[in-house]
């Protein structure tokens, strides 16, 4: 079983990595913007770490008070889909036995969410006020719901990426993300850069929910080719760095277009927390 302060730790140091990963559209050490700094993003990773990973919280708890904190620290949503993700995933580490693996204790969290842990997550999402997310004739999160997290999440999944990572045990990142993560750790022994490589190959295989909640398909389309050019550029590197130059020119772009990927810059922490949490567990 892993220790409360190695969870904080792991969280953090996934939370910190991904801000060092040059994600074209989003904010990182490279490029700020969309009116968040990545003080913004690091203050927040600080004070959501210790409700995150409190083990005598459920999982609806650890993620309101994650919300909670980040809110009144930073005044703005910076890290919902990041708490969103992570606390199932910090929930079955400090559950499980040694007999199970990470991914099936996963979903033993999230098969056995409650009514309780749903109430908890609508008031964080609430709290949060993330456009255009938890507003549902089935389960509007303004209101006392009447069904278990896990059942919400299946009502939300055709319109966000992380609401159907619940209803998948987490496809996109165990069958995806975390294969081309760890093949590019493989290649070029670098975490940063890794993170970029897993960001590339998600926005260029999947729609950005984020995105398309405030811009519809508008563009797609276009995200998907440019990410997919860095995506292949990436794949027959052994210096990833050489393209810092292209990387910048996708950001500008995205950014005078205000198209943030944020729910695959999400996705990417989870996937450098699942890289560290094995690699603990490997080591445990």
């Amino acid at each position: 079983m892993i220790s409360a302060t190695q969870l904080s730790h792991l969280y953090q140091q996934a939370c910190e990595i991904e801000l060092h990963a040059f994600k074209p559209g989003n904010v990182s050490i490279y490029a700020e913007g969309h009116d968040m700094t990545v003080k913004d993003f690091q203050c927040s990773a600080m004070t959501s770490a210790k409700p995150i990973s409190n083990p005598n919280y459920s999982l609806g708890k650890k993620i309101y008070y994650a919300v909670k904190n980040t809110r009144e620290a930073v005044g703005c949503n910076t890290n919902l889909g990041i708490i969103l993700l992570c606390a199932p995933m910090i929930q079955a580490l400090s559950t499980m036995d040694k007999q199970v693996t990470f991914r099936d204790a996963l979903a033993t969290i999230l098969q056995t969410t409650t009514v309780d842990d749903a109430h908890w997550v609508f008031k964080a999402i609430a709290l949060a006020a993330p456009g255009g997310l938890g507003d549902s004739e089935q389960a509007d999160v303004h209101s006392k719901p009447q069904i278990t997290l896990i059942e919400a999440m299946k009502i939300a999944e055709n319109k966000d990426r992380i609401a159907l990572q619940y209803t998948t045990n987490f496809k996109d990142i165990f069958d995806f993300a975390i294969l081309r993560y760890n093949n590019s750790f493989k290649q070029w022994g670098d975490l940063n850069w890794s993170a970029v490589a897993s960001y590339s190959a998600l926005l260029s295989k999947y729609p950005d929910s984020h995105i398309e909640r405030k811009h519809g398909c508008q563009y797609t389309q276009e995200v998907q080719k440019q990410m997919l050019i860095v995506h292949n550029k990436l794949l027959n590197t052994d210096k990833p760095q050489q393209y810092e130059n292209m990387l910048y020119e996708i950001d500008k772009k995205f950014k005078q277009a205000r198209i943030n990927p944020g729910t695959t810059a999400d996705l990417t922490v989870a996937t450098i927390f699942v890289f560290l949490a094995q690699a603990m567990l490997r080591n445990s």
